[in-house]
């Protein structure tokens, strides 16, 4: 009994342990894409408000997030694969231009997957659950949602999407090459050990400790 415990213990040390695979764990994306600030390593997560598997991943990635070195810059991409996900990633725009992020980030997920009274596909009611959430006079949250800049951004999100060559959210993109998701990697702990191997090899290649 003793040996086989033993066993056991090896093995999943070992599974723990076990080097992130190419074409396993994580892939190269379909193509290179353009980072914000190439003097540090970027992690982009594509996300969608409305999917549960973004809402489950979101504590530890925010805790993560905050233990990240300083050579690493982490940033949100609203996914955008189709027409009814648009909202969404609108009202994730809509949110930094209003500077209320950081209040109403968690807490939109919050609305959509707890308390359900806010369909991510309906702009109507994102703006206002933004209005009333962030204090803000509805006109103005329209007119962020309606902005060039946010159009552009939902532009850009689209086109993301498309290059980093994902299936789903969510995912996680390291330096604009790599891509892995809890789907690929096996969960949401993994993934986010993946990502921690990947940025450590960018690293390597930059000549970096």
């Amino acid at each position: 009994m003793k040996k086989l415990l033993a066993a056991l213990m090896l093995l999943a040390s070992t599974t723990v342990m076990a080097e992130p695979q190419l074409g396993n764990d994580y892939n190269q994306t379909a193509k290179t894409i353009k980072t914000d600030n190439p003097s540090k390593i970027e992690v982009t997560e594509i996300f969608w408000y409305g999917c549960p598997h973004c809402y489950h991943l979101e504590p530890g990635l925010a805790s993560w997030v905050k233990k990240l070195p300083q050579d690493v810059y982490f940033k949100r991409v609203p996914g955008v694969p189709r027409p009814d996900w648009a909202p969404a990633g609108k009202a994730f725009y809509a949110l930094e231009a209003l500077n209320l992020t950081e209040k109403l980030h968690t807490q939109l997920f919050d609305a959509i997957h707890k308390a359900r009274n806010v369909n991510p596909a309906s702009e109507v009611q994102l703006i206002d659950w933004i209005a009333q959430k962030g204090g803000q006079d509805r006109k103005k949250v329209e007119e962020a949602f309606a902005s060039f800049s946010t159009n552009n951004n939902i532009v850009r999100a689209m086109n993301t999407f498309r290059d980093s060559g994902a299936t789903g959210v969510p995912a996680l993109i390291i330096d604009g090459r790599y891509i892995t998701s809890s789907s690929m990697a096996g969960g949401n702990q993994q993934v986010l050990q993946v990502a921690d191997y990947l940025i450590d090899n960018v690293r390597k290649e930059r000549g970096g400790k």
